[in-house]
């Protein structure tokens, strides 16, 4: 796409995610300590947001929301101002609609992550209670990241947004590709295209990827002007299929392969600039 590399890319890391361990890498964070840790480490290495999951004492994924605030606390005490901080609203199978709109309406964070299937249910129709929380978020200039995780489910977003359901002007979107632990869908930077064909152009878009080709699937998305989301809750390896050190690691490789195919990774000012406008 012409012009498509002179824009700035968003660099997100994930360090977590709702569902993997220790067993799974020594490094992935699962305190609040190692989270501030390993966010300024990313910070430093070129990302410049931060997809945020909350662990309890027993490790598991959690949406309260003053623990929540703790571990917000204890990553602003690592890296100050220096990273855009986007909370997570995940269920895992957990968490009720209420309950996700519950932890936002008490942290009114910078950004938040919403996944469409499960704040509006597969096919179901938005209640008044979701509509509410939707403008709410508008007028308190809070940015939402819409996860859609199919072609199917990019076109029902948009249809949702020709009705109004969706309030955003230009909401923020991100596709993800393949799924945890795999069910043998196959990943690869071709699986973009039924994405973007169903997607209107208007809405800025990022892209995260499940597995070992998370690498060619990200610098895919950067070349066609999107923007990226890498680190351990997707994937642990780098594009060469060795096992990554780090989540900071991750992202250097990124910034590096951003680089190499011409496309500047965005700064701070310019992330924030991104969701603000999103937030509208």
């Amino acid at each position: 796409m012409p012009g498509e590399l002179d824009r700035p890319c968003l660099v997100m890391v994930a360090p977590n995610g709702a569902r993997r361990g220790k067993q799974e890498h020594p490094a992935l964070p699962v305190t609040a300590e190692e989270l501030a840790r390993d966010a300024a480490a990313c910070a430093a290495a070129g990302a410049t947001a931060l997809h945020m999951h909350v662990r309890d004492e027993d490790g598991h994924h959690s949406l309260d929301a003053e623990l929540c605030r703790a571990w917000i606390d204890r990553l602003r005490e690592e890296t100050g101002a220096g990273l855009l901080l986007q909370i997570t609203t995940e269920a895992v199978g957990r968490y009720s609609p209420a309950e996700q709109m519950a932890l936002v309406r008490a942290l009114q964070p910078e950004a938040v992550s919403i996944a469409l299937r499960e704040l509006f249910g597969e096919q179901g129709e938005p209640s008044g209670e979701t509509r509410d929380f939707l403008a709410w978020l508008v007028d308190r200039g809070i940015s939402p990241q819409y996860i859609l995780y199919s072609p199917q489910e990019v076109r029902r977003f948009h249809e949702l947004r020709a009705r109004g359901v969706i309030p955003q002007q230009r909401p923020f979107v991100l596709f993800v590709l393949g799924r945890y632990l795999g069910a043998g869908e196959a990943v690869s930077p071709a699986s973009l295209c039924a994405f973007l064909a169903a997607h209107d152009a208007a809405c800025p878009w990022a892209v995260c990827a499940f597995g070992r080709e998370e690498t060619a699937c990200l610098l895919a998305a950067a070349a066609m002007g999107g923007h990226v989301r890498v680190g351990f809750e997707n994937s642990l390896w780098h594009g060469d299929g060795r096992l990554a050190r780090d989540n900071a690691e991750r992202v250097a490789a990124i910034v590096d392969g951003l680089r190499r195919i011409g496309r500047r990774p965005a700064n701070l000012a310019e992330s924030r600039a991104l969701f603000a406008e999103a937030a509208c």
